[in-house]
């Protein structure tokens, strides 16, 4: 049963990522994008899945050392309720990514292939983002102006 419920971890998720990716522009997909309710089936399957083995997850979160987590993840329902963790915060956080890249005026086809990006790997694909973001603040700025400084663009 685990195996089904790892499995069925990321399908709760997809629909979601597939909205961002495929249909940016329409209407309902920014307004799921800004919803945390998202995540609340990839939280259920971590709710059951984390369930039988509390007493190991709540050893490995509160006194964290490698062996206790890596005991943790060698049970199938540890491993899972770990998976289901990663799915939801990569979920909350690609879609902080693609309202912030909406919000940059970013073009869906560089947030697509960023989204499917940090699907596989979000610590790049944030990283990517940020630095793209970085990149158009230091470029839209005037020369000599900086951010908080009398006429900056924190005084407009």
């Amino acid at each position: 049963m685990t195996g089904a419920l790892f499995e069925i971890t990321f399908m709760a998720a997809a629909p979601f990522w597939l909205l961002m990716i495929f249909a940016p522009n329409w209407r309902p997909t920014e307004r799921v994008a800004s919803s945390p309710l998202t995540v609340l089936p990839v939280l259920t399957l971590w709710a059951v899945m984390a369930a039988p083995v509390f007493p190991e997850l709540w050893a490995a979160v509160s006194s964290p050392d490698i062996d206790t987590f890596r005991d943790l993840t060698s049970l199938a329902n540890g491993a899972g309720a770990v998976w289901a963790q990663i799915i939801a915060w990569d979920l909350l956080l690609g879609q902080w990514m693609f309202l912030e890249s909406r919000r940059l005026g970013m073009s869906p086809l560089v947030t697509g292939p960023l989204l499917v990006l940090t699907i596989l790997l979000s610590p790049i694909g944030l990283v990517v983002l940020l630095v793209v973001r970085a990149a158009r603040r230091t470029r839209s700025r005037p020369a000599g102006q900086a951010y908080g400084k009398v006429g900056g663009p924190a005084d407009s």
